[in-house]
């Protein structure tokens, strides 16, 4: 057939033909292409897939290794087992750094008392706020009285002030596992 200028494009049957035979030929090659980067994250079991083309093993010294495999067609995804008992938290170094009981009694003793310290603080601060706020209804300062948009404002302000307050001595509360 001539050519005549203009581009054809090949039919949807011809494309499926195609990517089938393509398929067909390529599948031992990324059979290899995934065993090959499995190899080289050295992986001591085989790789599965976490995401698209995402796979995921364990290496000698039992950590995870990630790694992207791109040709390899998506699978679906395996079935989970149930999730196994809680592993037992693993145990600090030998030469990891330690503290004898007394000096981890002083310094959570100091802990707390800077706890409590910044506690009677907030609470003074809390007082005074809404002292300030009113109830909601602070007297208007002499300015505000013929701008009741700045009365608004400072009341938002001062709403503001003693939320924060609240919030303060309730986290420090519950820091110090004090009642609320």
């Amino acid at each position: 057939m001539p050519f005549d200028g203009r581009f054809r494009l090949p039919s949807l049957a011809h494309c499926a033909l195609a990517a089938a035979a393509c398929a067909l030929a390529c599948a031992p090659a990324l059979a290899q292409s995934l065993q090959a980067k499995a190899r080289e994250s050295g992986c001591v079991d085989a790789p599965r897939v976490v995401e698209g083309s995402m796979y995921k093993c364990t290496t000698v010294s039992g950590a995870s290794a990630y790694f992207n495999v791109p040709d390899v067609p998506e699978r679906p995804a395996p079935r989970r087992a149930p999730p196994a008992a809680p592993a037992a938290a693993p145990s600090a170094p030998a030469n990891f750094p330690r503290v004898d009981a007394s000096t981890q009694k002083g310094r959570d003793d100091m802990r707390r008392k800077v706890l409590q310290d910044e506690l009677a603080t907030e609470e003074k601060l809390l007082l005074e706020a809404r002292s300030a706020y009113g109830n909601g209804a602070p007297p208007a300062l002499p300015e505000e009285q013929s701008q009741p948009q700045r009365y608004a404002e400072r009341i938002a302000r001062l709403r503001q002030g003693v939320q924060l307050h609240e919030r303060n001595v309730e986290a420090l509360r519950k820091e110090l596992g004090l009642p609320r």
